[in-house]
């Protein structure tokens, strides 16, 4: 046994399935962090368009025509002056902004407490040794191509298999399955 971050005693597959559960929920943070980003481009670009419109007004009403004449070079240099001062500060906002980096430390932790299968639930579930099999090779974090590697069928038996033990755990996910696996003590 071993301590995690707030004291608590926790096993290594303790370990191993809150560092997926850690992963599921930052998945969707990720993907709406993009479109986050994708949106401040795009309101970005409006304002820089909108600040331009308004400048091109503002010219226009103080005779534009006299101003170019008389002092086209220095409006020009000044305008293109501010675009790119506009645009370097943006860039340069967006360039060195944070990145977030996340550290998973796995901890190996003995197990003290010997496993013993529940043979009523798995009984009362139907749940057949094929699939009781393929629950824990799902625990280990085998992918289905792996599985069925291991035990020498093909990955669509896998799926078959892992999808009649979905029905009957009634989970949604792999890691809800593995969850209620252990809930029901039918996996260490």
């Amino acid at each position: 046994m071993s301590t995690n971050l707030l004291g608590e005693d926790v096993s290594r597959k303790d370990a191993k399935k809150t560092f997926l559960g850690f992963l599921c929920v930052f998945a969707p943070l990720r993907e709406k962090m993009l479109l986050r980003v994708k949106k401040q481009t795009l309101i970005h670009t409006l304002i820089y368009g909108l600040c331009g419109g308004i400048l091109i007004v503002v010219l226009r009403l103080i005779e534009f025509r006299f101003l170019v004449i008389e002092h086209s070079i220095e409006i020009y240099g000044g305008l293109i002056a501010a675009m790119f001062a506009g645009l370097g500060i943006w860039l340069g906002l967006k360039l060195t902004k944070k990145k977030e980096v996340v550290v998973v430390k796995e901890v190996p932790v003995p197990i003290t407490q010997v496993f013993t299968l529940n043979e009523e639930r798995l009984k009362d579930l139907g749940i057949t040794r094929r699939e009781l099999e393929i629950l824990a090779l799902i625990a280990q974090g085998l992918s289905n191509r792996e599985i069925a590697d291991k035990l020498f069928v093909s990955e669509n038996t896998v799926k078959t298999h892992s999808s009649r033990l979905f029905d009957k755990l009634s989970a949604r996910r792999r890691t809800q399955a593995v969850q209620i696996g252990k809930e029901l003590g039918l996996i260490p």
